[in-house]
């Protein structure tokens, strides 16, 4: 890979549900032409779908070149690759099926330059995970998809904001399935991936971890659940042996309620809701979904579609911007 590349990462934008906030957000992030000084963007998806928001939202300042297939993206401008060429409906604020199509079309594409090196990482816009399912993509969400894809053995959804970091054992996942999903095992995977990502993809050298319990009080001693004596403990306690500084269970509540989670580099909760509602309590409009343990980087803003305020010009960049920055971030560490 070139200097220039080390420099300034070529960072893939895939567009998400065209009927969602995804375009917005993605156009207003890219105005700002300070992030050409830090990265080359590439968005996936189509010029049409970006003129029609740009009109829409009444946004001038905004310009990107059409880049051709085996064309390489031009530094210093956003870069559009156009996934498909025939009219695709936007019924803007509306799940539809061309709209889930659309979605997986600019995945697949830039899931293929990702693969062929042609960009150095991916930020995903939101996609609605019912109108995207097809015969060519089964999966609860993106995290699932790219663990796949790459062949990982395991991954970790990891939200990230400034100092927190909050990664989840179970991810989407019913929560009458959390407990008899819960294993040695998969805690084990989980804290050696956000052991791993800690130090190399934040630059953290010996990284200190909590681990949250999965029962209310952490069980209280296997009063109100075993889950922690028989599966979490000896884990932790193992872990320690072998030099990692990894603490707890903590029961939850408390954890965030009185600041604990300020002394931690990372925090692994046992399910989605228990990790997510605390997060995106206190970094809703910054924080960012960083899939841990892959070849390849990937990142997102942490909220979905949000039809509801689709095309009103009420969306706020904030998170996909953040997005954008910690892929570019994870990019140059693991060069360096």
């Amino acid at each position: 890979m070139n200097d220039d590349k080390l420099i300034k990462p070529v960072v893939g934008i895939s567009l998400g549900d065209i009927n969602g906030i995804g375009p917005e957000v993605v156009i207003k992030a890219l105005a700002d032409d300070r992030i050409l000084d830090m990265i080359t963007p590439v968005i996936y998806g189509s010029a049409k779908v970006l003129s029609y928001y740009r009109k829409a939202m009444r946004i001038n300042d905004f310009n990107y070149f059409q880049l051709q297939e085996g064309a390489q993206a031009s530094p210093g401008k956003v870069n559009v690759f156009n996934c498909w060429q025939e009219m695709i409906e936007i019924t803007m604020g509306q799940e539809t099926p061309e709209g889930g199509r659309a979605a997986l079309l600019a995945l697949q594409k830039a899931t293929e330059h990702l693969q062929k090196g042609i960009i150095d990482g991916i930020v995903t816009a939101p996609i609605n995970k019912n109108n995207i399912q097809t015969e060519e993509f089964r999966f609860p969400g993106h995290t699932e998809y790219f663990t796949e894809t790459f062949g990982a053995r395991d991954s970790l959804m990891l939200l990230c904001s400034e100092g927190l970091r909050v990664g989840v054992v179970t991810g989407h996942i019913p929560v009458k399935d959390i407990s008899t999903q819960l294993t040695k095992e998969k805690v084990r995977s989980k804290l050696m991936i956000l052991d791993k990502s800690l130090s190399k993809d934040f630059g953290i050298s010996k990284p200190k971890i909590a681990v949250l319990g999965l029962n209310p009080h952490a069980g209280e001693g296997g009063l109100l659940g075993s889950e922690e004596q028989e599966i979490i403990i000896p884990v932790i306690n193992d872990l320690k042996e072998k030099g990692k500084l990894i603490y707890g269970p903590f029961p939850a509540d408390g954890f965030f309620g009185n600041d604990q989670y300020k002394k931690f580099d990372g925090i692994l909760a046992m399910y989605h809701d228990q990790g997510l509602i605390p997060f995106k309590t206190l970094a809703f409009e910054s924080g960012v979904n960083y899939t841990a343990g892959l070849s390849i980087v990937r990142t997102s803003p942490d909220h979905g579609t949000a039809y509801d305020i689709t095309g009103k010009n009420l969306a706020s960049e904030q998170s996909i911007r953040e997005a954008i920055y910690l892929a570019c971030d994870i990019i140059r560490k693991r060069k360096d």
